[in-house]
């Protein structure tokens, strides 16, 4: 069986500081921040953070599965779940080597993994010691050495997170974590446009109804749809009864 770890993905758990230059000049970049203001933002989400946390009860494990805590808090751990799933996916392809070394198509997964391992490690340093931890997950089901099969997988991945921000994001009451998610989701949605454009040249799929609706606007998904596609490759044991009555409550 194909288990990754975020210990078994190199570059595991830096500081958004400690990423390489080139890697956090982009990441920064898409944030619309310098390396100053991003320290300064990173305060202002963990005293955000701080702030929230007397008032919920922090993300652990049970029997039932690992907890995301209640209120913004479960929502930011909710973002650094998907984000873990994403980072170890791209990893995977990169290291079964799935596209010809050099190649554009291989390049073009790099930085789509750089990108989404920033923002993995900016939730994991945001959260602190309130982030859930390191999940594990199957791939087994995957098969990399299918191009198209890849393609797809990433297409459903990207728009499943782009979907999984803007229907959680309404949920967020923090303005910082609005914020946030908001900036990232932008580069999310880039992800997935691109990937659409490699599958079918000439943009046919940028835009298709299952992500568009009539009114040109983005198709949220619930949190039960999110997991519902990202589930069967999560294998850590989740419990998202909080996240689930947070959605019920303000539906």
């Amino acid at each position: 069986m194909e288990e990754l770890t975020s210990t078994s993905i190199p570059k595991k758990g830096p500081s958004v500081a400690a990423i390489p230059s080139v890697e956090r000049r982009m990441f920064l970049r898409a944030l619309g921040l310098t390396t100053v203001s991003a320290s300064a933002f990173l305060a202002a989400c963990q005293n955000s953070i701080n702030d929230v946390a007397p008032k919920i009860s922090g993300a652990r494990i049970s029997a039932e599965g690992v907890s995301f805590g209640e209120g913004d808090f479960a929502i930011l751990n909710y973002a650094y779940a998907l984000e873990q799933l994403e980072t170890a996916f791209y990893m995977a392809v990169i290291e079964k080597k799935t596209f010809p070394a050099g190649s554009k198509e291989e390049m073009v997964f790099k930085d789509i993994h750089d990108h989404e391992l920033v923002h993995r490690e900016f939730f994991k340093l945001a959260l602190g010691s309130n982030a859930i931890g390191e999940l594990e997950f199957d791939v087994s089901s995957i098969d990399f050495s299918n191009r198209r099969e890849v393609l797809n997988t990433a297409r459903i991945l990207e728009d499943t997170g782009v979907a999984a921000y803007n229907g959680a994001g309404p949920l967020l009451t923090n303005s910082t974590f609005m914020t946030l998610a908001g900036k990232i989701v932008s580069v999310e949605a880039r992800h997935a446009s691109l990937i659409s454009m490699i599958l079918q040249p000439g943009g046919a799929l940028f835009a298709g109804d299952y992500v568009v609706d009539n009114n040109g606007l983005e198709r949220p998904l619930t949190i039960s749809e999110v997991l519902g596609r990202a589930g069967k490759y999560i294998k850590t044991p989740i419990n998202p009864a909080s996240l689930l009555a947070l959605e019920s409550s303000k539906s």
